[in-house]
């Protein structure tokens, strides 16, 4: 294994939608760049550490414990700098062993560094990012470069705290120049973003956004981080500060200071997230008021009336058209509603509740069509913005049909909206909340089990017991069983949201993991409906279609193809860390805190 100093000189890239640079990893020629063989895919961990009192970070390094299937590597990094388009910082590297002390590591550079600056101070890890890396080499003249689309996950107190994807160019030998002509293709491609900062930058941000929602210990050894880690100012190249980047923020007294970065949210990835409302816990569960010596029906009533509540307030927004998240949020807040009656199954008298439920379902199926539609045409706009200008109009016949499809839906929801159906299903649904628990199925007895701590562990373990069913089909599972695996993890994420506040300090990492399966199964779904769209379009319009509509959308379906088979094989992961042995063990004291 390579030991030693070296500079890294690189172009790196936010990409801004999932998948929007998988093009340039089979593209046959990148500006001077001609590529050398295939596209290889690795799978990395890297564990950045510190000594307890942050002598790596206060000395302006990052420590990062990288493990790969070829051992495990320290990398020692200084802040980027950057000179134009390119990046550069200096990097200690050598072999590392993370079961054993620094001390006790083979001789390197940077084992010589950690030993300087730590003593024999032990190592603490601070966060975690993994990463599937998809590299391609490239050649142009004497220089070399290697070329990456990574999926990066951040990972804090054992959770997905952020996901992200980046493109980088890293220059392996030879003269730098082809690199700058390589960013000039690379700056015109809307749907990538200089990267103003590292990836520990981010994962850091999500860490510093996560930290109310963490063990006491976590926030006591983030408090003692020094200042400059945790407001660090990115790197910013000449090209983003005179165009891109914008003026530096002022404040009230004039001076130019960095303005605050938005932190990242939970799970990022996916068009379908919902937005976190006031009063949500990150990843965790809502402020509900749910206790465990609740009836079920009680615990109903709050759920119910805290979503009923949220629904309400999109309303208007919904109606308006001005924020299509308005729509989205009320779609989510009755998707709530609809779990609750499932969830709480048995709670209520049925003849009170049925009608209350068809009229939530037809609504709820208005809105989805409308929302169903937005993520299509979002996912078609992003795709379309990284073409050639050239290519964009054959994408048209698509966009075209598709927001007349959204038109007609969205007449259909407001109509719906405006009837005398949906008045009164806002009176029915206030009169059956304040009715409550009179409501109730059954009388309670002191017998029966009907309180919260009576009755919810055995839910619990139902609906995971429906997720791990999969386990047995999932290696030649088709798209149509993915889709139901899908569903099933709605409903376990739906089971712990509602009963989180009683579950105990386990049901925060639990149901991020869950959250996780069904973001990334709701990605692969949105591209198979994608490309089935697509193809149903080729067919019935093959005599219409120009030559230029039928190749570009025809790429489109390809790309969204890709995607689906993609996400198939990266699904073991995001699998595992819902049916390992952790999670049930997580699970098994979350449901005892009862």
């Amino acid at each position: 294994m390579a030991t030693g100093r070296k500079v890294e000189i690189e172009l790196k890239y936010e990409v801004a939608v999932s998948g929007g640079a998988d093009r340039y990893l089979v593209a046959p020629d990148l500006g001077p760049f001609t590529p050398l063989g295939h596209v290889r895919s690795t799978r990395v961990e890297d564990c950045y550490v510190d000594s307890a009192d942050w002598a790596l970070s206060r000395a302006g390094f990052a420590a990062r414990l990288r493990r790969t299937a070829r051992g495990t590597q320290i990398g020692l990094k200084r802040q980027a700098t950057a000179e134009g388009r390119l990046q550069r910082r200096e990097e200690l590297e050598g072999p590392a062993d993370s079961e054993s002390a620094p001390a006790d590591w083979p001789a390197s550079p940077a084992r010589s560094a950690i030993l300087e600056l730590c003593g024999d101070a032990p190592l603490v890890v601070l966060l975690t990012i993994r990463q599937l890396r998809r590299v391609r080499r490239l050649q142009s003249g004497e220089t070399r470069a290697e070329l990456s689309v990574d999926e990066v996950e951040v990972l804090g107190d054992e959770r997905t705290l952020d996901r992200f994807e980046e493109l980088e160019v890293e220059l392996t030998t030879g003269p730098e120049e082809p690199l700058h002509s390589l960013g000039e293709v690379l700056d015109r491609d809307d749907g990538l973003r200089h990267a103003s900062r590292s990836k520990l930058d981010r994962a850091v941000g999500a860490v510093r956004a996560a930290l109310p929602t963490m063990p006491d210990d976590l926030q006591k050894r983030w408090s003692e981080a020094p200042p400059e880690l945790l407001v660090r100012r990115p790197p910013r190249s000449q090209t983003e500060r005179a165009g891109r980047a914008g003026p530096p923020d002022e404040t009230k007294d004039g001076s130019s200071e960095p303005a605050p970065e938005a932190a990242p949210g939970a799970l990022p990835t996916s068009p379908q997230l919902e937005r976190v409302p006031a009063g949500t816990r990150l990843n965790g569960p809502r402020a509900l008021g749910v206790l465990p010596d609740d009836s079920l029906p009680e615990a109903a009533r709050k759920v119910l009336r805290y979503h009923f509540a949220r629904m309400r307030t999109k309303e208007a927004g919904s109606r308006s058209g001005s924020d299509v998240e308005d729509l989205h949020d009320m779609r989510v807040a009755m998707r709530r509603m609809r779990a609750a009656w499932r969830v709480f199954d048995g709670a209520f008298k049925p003849g009170h509740t049925r009608k209350l439920r068809r009229r939530l379902e037809t609504l709820s199926d208005h809105l989805g069509a409308v929302r169903d539609l937005d993520v299509l045409i979002e996912g078609l706009e992003a795709y379309r913005a990284g073409l050639d200008a050239d290519d964009r109009p054959g994408l048209d016949p698509l966009l075209v049909l598709w927001r007349r499809q959204r038109a007609s839906a969205r007449d259909l929801l407001i109509h719906e909206l405006d009837s005398a159906r949906y008045a009164r299903f806002g009176a029915e649904m206030e009169e059956f909340l304040e009715a409550g628990v009179n409501e109730a199925a059954t009388v309670a007895t002191p017998t029966l089990p009907h309180r919260v701590k009576d009755r919810v562990p055995s839910q619990i373990w139902s609906a995971y017991e429906a997720v791990r069913a999969y386990e047995m089909v999932l290696p030649w599972a088709d798209v149509e069983t993915l889709h139901d695996l899908r569903i099933a993890a709605k409903w376990l994420r739906y089971t712990l949201e509602f009963f989180g506040e009683t579950l105990g300090p386990d049901s925060t990492r639990l149901m991020g993991r869950v959250m996780a399966l069904q973001d990334f199964l709701g990605c692969l779904h949105d591209a198979d409906v994608a490309a089935k769209l697509a193809r149903d379009v080729l067919v019935a319009r093959a005599g219409e279609l120009t030559h230029l509509e039928t190749e570009t959308i025809g790429a489109y379906l390809h790309s969204r193809e890709r995607e689906v088979a993609r996400r198939r094989r990266a699904l073991g992961p995001v699998w595992r860390a819902v049916v390992g042995a952790p999670f049930r063990r997580a699970l098994g004291r979350a449901t005892a805190a009862l």
